[in-house]
């Protein structure tokens, strides 16, 4: 725990997706070359007589006006912002490249110059329908705002252009700000955004639409949930074919010789009827993820039902609108029956088809307080920071894991625990007086665990006899100290995995099979009050995002990624895994960014992983599946002298702010909001004491406990 793994970097690169510069490498040396600089240039055309900014709402101060992001990827923000009060954010997702444009109405045969302010990793600036030569430029990282131009020279044809940004697939958000096309304007210019939709009464099939006229627009585009419609000459107009007792959501943009305006603010109106039959039973139930007290169910939505009634085991648990539901309030591992009817002014419907769930087993998590603070404590040794006692330890840590025990060899299996002696720690206590300071933080609800491994104790279970010695002698420690279960910090060469063992979810290697059998064997003598604890460094968790082992075809350190197959085989049995998010390199995060330790995003980054879920080795068909956050904890020294990796308390907050709150995330954005987050471990409660208990005050302070 106290050491390190040497981060080597893998020796086989993974194939993966490449970055284009630009839809072609010769554009994107072309125009690189054309990149305006002060005093001259082509840019010069910019500043003859008769040219103007040409660019709506190029500050983003009027939030998206003037602009179309293509999937919903884009959105105004206040900060960070290069100039003003507003700023572009766009987020690609999946195939989408977060594309932002504008049209704008030029003249031909005449000179221009595209300009703007980005921030972020491979963001580009361009235009199209220029008629000659579409321009693009680019930045493959701007930590910071970067100002990027170009320019271009319209065809003898061209009374329109499109101005454009995106980013680039897998990566994260991206900013930009100010942005600006400068020369002759046209003599059409686009319409304005139509103002005033709104919606008659609608009957059960056609919705009547009106807004107000808009100067120079000679036609209007009308779309219903975001697919036009119709196009039409007027101010008016009635929607038709629609289904009685539906919303939909209408918005109207105006166009003309020029081009296209932005959509207007929807507008939502329901069709009539519905109400005058008893709707028909819903379909399709269907149960996500369900936790320890949680079970998502969804559903076929029901035309003409206004809503719907959910039951668990024939009694109405609770009514809802839409056809989702989570219920809540349940016990682990227990199997409940689930049925869903629709409902309207008519009455109810039949119940549908029982769906039968189980919830997850709680690993004994149940047993923890919500938000829990891990530690371990020097119980086999001083190690600089001086021997704190059983009886000693604050009150603040909810689960105390004593360090360590260790093997007698690296591959005998059997482990021994042996306290610190009194040469090195003066002041240790008796047995006697130490499991009696046990059974009182017991008593006080607190849970104790023996560790096993850490830095110097290799443990590789190679044989079945090492793997039966492991059970023994584990079990004799927990009974001889009355123990509530076991953490498992293996280090350095501890696991590795063999060549062509290349699936997680079947490992083949025995040190990983043997390891995982054993601890289902202690798991299943001890019941479902035994508390299991894991602390692998990223090296054999996270990297495994990018490699795997020795690879497809060896040569990369086997073993990297090498716990993801114990912990997947053990996700139903795990209390919590809480990663070493120090002593490591960097390592790639889902944004597919290097992040490194010293900040909170490198906490953000590795713990967001455990929470979404990856692909292993890039392999989108071999999905490491998400941990439950009550699952997870993020492991961080508790003092300079602890660890490499040691971040201030500031920085502490700042990466619970932004998995439990959605705040103070800085540029990486996470995958979700996780509120029930279980906590932090700190290596440990006696460098925590050394210095002066700043983690687990802040700790308490934190979650106020």
């Amino acid at each position: 725990m106290s050491g390190s793994t040497s981060v080597r970097p893998p020796t086989r690169a993974r194939a993966g997706r490449l970055r284009p510069l630009v839809a072609a490498t010769s554009t994107a040396f072309l125009t690189a070359a054309m990149l305006t600089v002060a005093g001259g240039g082509a840019a010069d055309a910019a500043d003859t007589a008769g040219t103007a900014e040409l660019v709506q709402n190029g500050g983003f101060e009027s939030g998206l006006t003037g602009w179309t992001c293509s999937a919903g990827s884009g959105a105004a923000v206040t900060t960070p912002v290069h100039a003003g009060t507003g700023a572009l954010k766009a987020t690609p997702a999946g195939g989408d490249n977060a594309r932002c444009s504008q049209t704008v109405t030029v003249q031909p045969s005449s000179d221009y110059v595209i300009s703007g302010w980005m921030r972020g990793s491979y963001v580009y600036l361009g235009a199209t329908g220029t008629g000659t030569t579409d321009p693009a430029t680019w930045t493959g990282s701007a930590p910071d705002w970067t100002r990027l131009t170009t320019n271009f020279r319209t065809g003898p044809n061209t009374t329109s252009v499109t101005l454009y940004t995106h980013g680039w697939y897998g990566t994260g958000a991206y900013y930009a700000d100010d942005l600006s096309l400068v020369g002759p304007g046209g003599t059409t210019q686009i319409p304005a955004v139509p103002t005033g939709l709104a919606a008659g009464a609608p009957t059960t099939t056609t919705v009547p639409l009106s807004w107000a006229a808009v100067p120079g627009a000679t036609s209007y585009k009308v779309y219903r949930d975001g697919v036009l419609a119709q196009t039409v000459t007027g101010t008016s107009t009635t929607v038709t074919g629609l289904t009685q007792a539906t919303a939909y959501s209408f918005q109207v943009s105006a166009a003309n010789s020029a081009g296209e305006s932005a959509k207007s603010a929807p507008v939502t109106a329901t069709t009539t009827g519905g109400g005058t039959q008893i709707p028909a039973t819903p379909t399709g139930l269907a149960a996500g993820t369900p936790t320890t007290t949680t079970v998502p169910l969804s559903w076929t939505a029901v035309s003409g039902a206004s809503g719907y009634n959910v039951y668990r085991d024939g009694v109405l648990a609770q009514s809802v609108t839409g056809a989702t539901a989570t219920v809540t309030g349940l016990t682990a591992a227990t199997a409940y029956g689930f049925q869903v009817s629709a409902t309207n002014a008519a009455g109810e419907s039949a119940k549908s088809a029982v769906l039968t769930v189980t919830t997850a087993t709680d690993g004994g998590g149940g047993q923890l307080p919500p938000h829990a603070l891990i530690g371990y404590l020097h119980a086999s040794f001083a190690n600089g920071s001086g021997y704190t006692k059983m009886a000693d330890v604050p009150a603040s840590w909810d689960v105390i894991n004593l360090a360590f025990g260790e093997p007698t060899s690296v591959t005998s299996g059997d482990i021994r625990f042996n306290r610190c002696p009194v040469t090195e720690c003066p002041g240790v206590e008796s047995d006697a007086d130490f499991k009696a300071a046990i059974r009182a933080k017991q008593a006080a609800g607190k849970k104790v665990l023996i560790s096993i491994g850490g830095q110097n104790g290799q443990v590789q279970l190679s044989t079945t006899a090492a793997r039966d010695k492991f059970v023994q002698s584990v079990g004799a420690i927990i009974d001889e100290y009355g123990l509530d279960g076991l953490d498992i910090d293996f280090e350095g060469h501890s696991l590795s995995l063999n060549t062509g063992d290349t699936d997680f979810k079947n490992p083949t290697t025995p040190v990983i099979v043997n390891l995982i059998s054993a601890v289902k064997t202690l798991k299943a003598k001890y019941g479902s009050r035994f508390v299991l604890t894991m602390a692998p460094e990223t090296f054999f968790v996270q990297l495994g995002y990018q490699y795997y082992g020795a690879g497809q075809w060896g040569g990369q350190d086997p073993r990297c990624g090498a716990y993801l197959p114990v912990i997947y085989a053990l996700r139903d049995d795990l209390t919590l895994l809480h990663v070493q998010d120090y002593n490591s390199g960097s390592i790639m995060g889902l944004d597919n960014q290097y992040h490194s330790m010293g900040g909170a995003d490198f906490h953000i980054a590795m713990t967001d992983m455990l929470l979404t879920g990856f692909p292993v080795a890039g392999k989108t068909e071999n999905m490491f599946p998400a941990l439950r956050p009550e699952q997870v904890a993020i492991g961080m020294p508790a003092s300079t002298q602890a660890g490499n990796g040691w971040v201030s308390t500031t920085e502490v907050n700042k990466a619970l702010d932004c998995l439990t709150k959605g705040t103070n995330c800085g540029s990486y954005q996470t995958h979700g909001v996780r509120p029930n987050l279980r906590g932090l471990m700190t290596w440990s409660i006696n460098w925590d004491r050394f210095n002066n208990l700043e983690f687990s005050r802040n700790f308490d302070t934190y979650f106020r406990r």
